[in-house]
């Protein structure tokens, strides 16, 4: 009884957070059934496009400003205020959202890609650059939304400033 009491209870005190999480697990959810499509693919039919020792490297690259780009995001959205009160624009500029406004998307595909380019992987590659853009263009844009929605004009003042 207490258990049920509660949960209405937060779901009524912000309904935007669950909503913001939501759609992040859809997002996050889709990346990886786009890897463990790509990674089908590429066992079933296994076409390679890199022919350059480089392409390790790269990836590499690749694989650890992601990993570093996901912690650093993650770090840095738990200082975000929880209040609405006394929320402006400079609240949502800390770590890597002074330079784009989803760096956990953007650091999921540069480690998807990443992986994608060291194990030579076509379709990892593909599914990753594709992943991106829907992502972006549908699960980030209902998340903005939720955001605009929850925090206003700071948020939207925000959003202007940091394009990407």
């Amino acid at each position: 009884m207490e258990v049920g009491k509660t949960t209405e209870q937060f779901g009524s005190q912000n309904p935007h957070k669950n909503k913001v999480h939501k759609i992040l697990a859809h997002s996050y959810l889709f990346y990886f059934i786009s890897f463990l499509a790509g990674l089908f693919l590429d066992f079933v039919f296994p076409l390679r496009i890199f022919k350059s020792s480089a392409s390790l490297s790269i990836g590499t690259i690749f694989l650890i400003l992601g990993t570093f780009l996901i912690l650093w995001a993650q770090k840095s959205s738990l200082n975000l205020q929880k209040e609405k009160e006394n929320i402006n624009k400079e609240r949502f500029f800390h770590g890597p959202y002074r330079y784009t406004r989803s760096p956990t998307h953007f650091g999921l595909f540069l480690l998807i890609l990443g992986f994608g380019i060291i194990t030579n992987s076509l379709f990892v590659v593909i599914f990753s650059i594709v992943s991106f853009f829907i992502t972006k263009f549908i699960f980030i844009k209902e998340e903005e939304r939720i955001l605009a929605e929850k925090y206003g004009t700071p948020y939207l003042e925000y959003k202007k400033s940091v394009k990407f």
